[in-house]
């Protein structure tokens, strides 16, 4: 079996993504995951596709280009993953948030995103079950959503459809190494060369890049989310609060809990989100879930009675600038690495991997690649 061009090392929605964008570039691909794929952080994700809460710059350059991905060469696909064109809502309940979402909309505009800041009454008439609290709101008709645990199994599907390779119950345990470069990996299961190695691995991004001597600073951060009964159709957008951008945006390593209500398909209610840095600590907190609980309420009164079905939790990839890496690592010839996306991993997967690809195989990726550089750290002196 000859050697592949490329082994990417985690089977969740970025490894899918850059093995399907590889395998579409004519690469040979092989993907190392020590688990089952969508084993990870993908398994207890919501799905979102995202610009609404993200601030005008790098990240939100990517979430535009990932949009146009997943609504233009994907679309054919979108069925497969239960693509949901929602949109989102963002509300306030008091005139200072009135006026500071007023002011992101306007930003956000300025660099592409469709947005439309609505009155309370208009709010109203999208989402009749909301708080009639409200001072304001926005809505942000490209907020999307996907199934993503579909999404990445059909990634990899595609990708083995164009002729990659998936090993699973396989752990990467080092690299190999021509001099300074690497040229493959060393597992459990044995040894694979390759012309390159892309580290996407999630939380576990930066235990990988340790492993090639590099730093990439990706930390868990744990977050829960509650699912009610199934209902009659109750919540029709994806809602949030205004100060979920913030939160998104926030380094603090204390617990942070903002409003997020979006009804799915089968009729249930999720409710998030809480953000908290506790390593891989899976103990259920009853007094986050029940924050989350009391702040629902407060944007849906409704939900009162409704009874709880079950609730999930899982660590988001966080790195500490909110930017996720992307690129080929100068400290590691032959080492790229695509992690460290926090909660906005699924939307911006196929827009990373786009990119990514278009710098291994030669190309002038679609974004400046130097805000989402590996060595940024190093330069910084962040540890």
């Amino acid at each position: 079996m000859s050697a592949p061009d490329l082994v990417v090392i985690g089977a969740g929605a970025l490894g899918a993504a850059t093995a399907y964008y590889a395998a579409r570039a004519g690469l040979a691909v092989e993907v190392v995951e020590r688990g089952a794929i969508v084993s990870g952080t993908t398994s207890a994700g919501e799905g979102n596709l995202l610009v609404s809460d993200k601030v005008a710059g790098p990240e939100l350059d990517l979430a535009l280009l990932s949009y146009r991905l997943w609504r233009g060469e994907l679309a054919e696909h979108a069925g497969l993953w239960e693509f949901e064109a929602k949109g989102g809502l963002v509300v306030t309940t008091d005139d200072a948030g009135a006026t500071a979402l007023g002011e992101l909309a306007g930003r956000q505009r300025d660099a592409g995103v469709e947005v439309d800041v609505l009155t309370a009454d208009r709010a109203h008439e999208l989402e009749p079950h909301l708080t009639r609290d409200l001072t304001g709101a926005a809505l942000y008709p490209q907020d999307s959503q996907v199934q993503p645990m579909l999404m990445a199994a059909h990634l990899l599907r595609l990708a083995r459809g164009l002729g990659a390779r998936v090993r699973t119950g396989t752990t990467v345990t080092g690299f190999l190494r021509d001099g300074d470069r690497v040229v493959g990996v060393r597992t459990d299961r044995g040894d694979v060369a390759a012309g390159h190695v892309v580290n996407a691995a999630g939380t576990w991004a930066g235990e990988v890049a340790t492993l090639a001597g590099v730093e990439v600073p990706v930390l868990p951060r744990r977050g829960f989310i509650l699912v009610t009964e199934p209902l009659p159709p109750t919540v029709h957008h994806k809602v949030y609060a205004g100060e979920y951008v913030a939160s998104t945006q926030s380094a603090g390593e204390g617990l942070q809990v903002s409003t997020v209500v979006e009804g799915t398909a089968s009729g249930t209610v999720l409710v998030g989100s809480s953000r908290e840095r506790v390593g891989f600590d899976r103990t259920v907190s009853l007094p986050v879930l029940r924050e989350l609980a009391r702040q629902a309420l407060r944007l849906y009164p409704t939900l009162a009675p409704v009874a709880l079905m079950r609730t999930y939790l899982g660590f988001r990839p966080y790195c500490p600038d909110h930017l996720p890496v992307i690129g080929l690592d100068p400290r590691a010839p032959g080492l790229a690495h695509v992690a460290g996306h926090e909660g906005a991993g699924i939307g911006l997967s196929v827009g990373s991997a786009h990119v990514l690809v278009q710098a291994l195989t030669g190309r002038r990726p679609d974004l400046d690649l130097a805000p989402f550089a590996p060595e940024r750290f190093s330069l910084q002196g962040v540890a």
